[in-house]
């Protein structure tokens, strides 16, 4: 199938409010062009260096909204920052602190979703829900971040019982935050190719689509 092909069933898929974001790692500058004529002005990236040389190649889609997804690390923060409308993958209050004062530096108020880690697993960066919740409040007085949702990715090798209990979670999660603090977590930054439609049915407002779309990476 098709590029085109793909977008059409997973727009065929999902309701219209739900945010699919193109993931576009080791794939080449054409084939983020077709999928910009489709219609996708969200893509995402997740390291800095190959995200940089594709933005300087499409300097005439000035319309596009770039989504990082990967780990930021400190000595790519500012570059993050300047080139990316929104940061899914803000994982630590220590990362979140250094964002926001570079970011007072600035004109620049990221979106950024806080990523939470809802199980075990060894591989994912992110919060557990405890520590998120004793982060709160210093995460509450950060001035230049716009804190918008929680992003999770699931461990691998999950029932599909499980992921839809998983996603039910963070959505329960993102709630009670909006409830009992002054953020306002609207955004459920979850599903990706594999696991998108039992995110949708949990309430997912993005979904980070890349193998699906685009086929396997090379």
């Amino acid at each position: 199938m098709t590029i085109v092909e793909n977008l059409d069933k997973v727009r065929g898929q999902i309701p219209s409010y739900v945010r699919l974001i193109a993931v576009t790692k080791k794939k080449s500058v054409t084939v983020i062009k077709e999928a910009y004529n489709y219609g996708i002005r969200d893509f995402a990236e997740s390291r800095i260096q190959e995200a940089l040389l594709k933005q300087e190649q499409l300097q005439d889609y000035p319309d596009i909204c770039w989504h990082f997804i990967g780990h930021v690390q400190t000595n790519k923060a500012k570059k993050v920052l300047e080139n990316f409308h929104w940061i899914h993958s803000v994982d630590s209050l220590k990362l979140a602190e250094y964002l926001d004062k570079l970011a007072s530096k600035t004109s620049i108020f990221p979106h950024v979703c806080l990523q939470v880690k809802l199980l075990p697993d060894p591989n994912k960066y992110g919060w557990e829900v405890i520590e998120l919740w004793q982060d709160l409040s210093n995460l509450e007085s950060l001035k230049h971040l716009k804190i918008e949702g929680l992003m999770t990715i699931l461990p691998l090798g999950l029932s599909k019982a499980e992921c839809l209990d998983t996603f039910e979670k963070a959505k329960e999660l993102a709630a009670k935050i909006t409830e009992k603090s002054s953020l306002q977590l609207k955004e459920l930054s979850m599903g990706m190719s594999n696991d998108y439609l039992l995110a949708v049915e949990k309430g997912a407002t993005m979904i980070r689509l890349g193998t699906i779309i685009f086929g396997e990476r090379e």
